[in-house]
């Protein structure tokens, strides 16, 4: 199985590594192509993948990654598709670009499955949302969730859900760096050094996070456990949600959904 990434940039790369790390393809399995020359520099010295061009990446692919970003989508598209494998499975990163859209431009025939990956898939803790359109075979998303699972996890869903996983997991990742620097900040305000102040912020959401997915229990229930009666915790918890916290975040994803869906 060959696969091709056009667009080269941290998302990519994230997803590169994790296919490789997983030994579901080899180096020499791989193309990859880029627009400026140190992304192509980067392809070939430190991912030791072959460099082509868009048309070449797309000629080599049986799996084909649009990684490009969502104003490129169109020009990329009308350039590559008469050069993409007929039976490929092409995979789209962007939001907004819902599949009959994807299908008018590639062809209502073609194999398109759209996704929305986000960046923990750096550090091999992707979450990953997946919509299949009506020509991709159960066998095929297989083959695709297989290769997304090798950063992170990935998970199927309609295609009405897409712009809503860019809000939830897409893009909140920034949410909670936002969360972690402004936590890191407080330590910082109250004595404690800042390189340190950090790592127990970070450390602290990564542990709440393993929580909810591993004990399965409600987030406000593992909320309530922390907060003892007249305890610290739920003077912090009162001054959060004085400060509209819940809401800050529900009306930050909404914003997130509409502006995906317009693009």
């Amino acid at each position: 199985m060959k696969i091709g990434f056009i667009g080269c940039g941290n998302m990519a790369t994230a997803m590169i590594h994790g296919i490789l790390k997983s030994g579901l393809a080899s180096e020499g399995d791989l193309m990859a192509s880029a627009k400026t020359e140190k992304t192509k520099k980067k392809i070939t010295d430190e991912l030791h993948l072959a460099c082509g061009t868009n048309e070449e990446t797309a000629s080599f692919s049986d799996v084909l990654f649009l990684a490009v970003k969502p104003q490129f989508y169109e020009d990329v598209i009308l350039s590559i598709r008469d050069h993409v494998k007929k039976d490929a499975l092409i995979v789209t990163l962007a939001p907004g670009k819902t599949l009959e859209w994807l299908g008018s431009l590639f062809g209502e025939d073609r194999k398109i499955i759209r996704t929305m990956p986000n960046t923990p898939a750096m550090v091999g803790e992707g979450m990953t949302a997946v919509c299949p359109n009506h020509s991709v075979t159960d066998e095929e998303l297989d083959t695709v969730l297989t290769l997304l699972s090798s950063f992170g996890q990935a998970e199927v869903i309609p295609e009405n859900l897409i712009d809503v996983a860019t809000a939830v997991s897409g893009s909140s990742p920034a949410y909670i760096f936002l969360a972690i620097e402004a936590m890191a900040d407080g330590a910082v305000a109250d004595g404690m050094p800042r390189n340190k102040a950090y790592r127990f912020a970070a450390q602290a959401v990564l542990g709440s996070a393993k929580m909810v997915l591993e004990t399965g229990k409600h987030p406000g229930e593992l909320k309530d456990m922390v907060c003892s009666p007249g305890g610290t915790t739920m003077e912090a918890v009162r001054v959060l949600e004085e400060k509209g916290l819940r809401s800050a975040l529900i009306e930050a994803e909404k914003a997130c959904v509409r502006k995906a869906r317009a693009m």
